[in-house]
């Protein structure tokens, strides 16, 4: 990652950060409020696409207004929907091939993992101990799965 490119790094960096996160929210909430694993499916090949070109548009807007070049723009824009793309759809595997309870907490733990092993890899490019960069990161993931989980419940019990 020390030889990467800042504008690929960036996308990389947002695009497995939020593919992790913002995947694991929704196949949770959608697993709570449905228990249904064509809508698990669906949402996360949906959330792959609008989410990760929303981002990467996010990220294209933001590169132009900090005044990058074009050309660090356009990198940090495509490396962004690559990576958020490839992150939330590598979700699809276990729900394709498990059962889908087992399926979702083998995802929550990968994606925990993960999410682990990049905020160790930034810990150690800056010079800070790992534990407690891994420790913030992990901890949002999980408060957002647990926070989706009872949002899915609650929207289950409104119907």
């Amino acid at each position: 990652m020390k030889n990467m490119k800042r504008s690929v790094k960036k996308g990389f960096g947002f695009g497995i950060t939020s593919g992790i996160i913002t995947t694991l929210g929704l196949m949770v909430g959608l697993f709570s409020s449905t228990n249904s694993k064509i809508v698990v499916l669906g949402g996360i090949l949906m959330i792959a696409i609008a989410d990760a070109m929303s981002d990467a548009l996010g990220i294209h807007l933001s590169e132009e207004l900090s005044g990058k070049n074009c050309k660090e723009v356009w990198e940090s824009t495509i490396s962004t929907f690559t990576f958020k793309f490839v992150f939330a759809t590598i979700f699809v595997i276990p729900i394709l091939i498990f059962e889908l309870q087992f399926a979702i907490i083998f995802s929550v733990f990968f994606g925990l993992l993960l999410l682990g092993i990049f905020s160790y890899f930034i810990a150690v490019q800056n010079k800070k101990n790992p534990l407690p960069v891994i420790a913030e990161h992990v901890v949002i993931a999980i408060l957002v799965v647990i926070l989706t989980y009872f949002i899915g419940e609650f929207a289950r019990n409104l119907g």
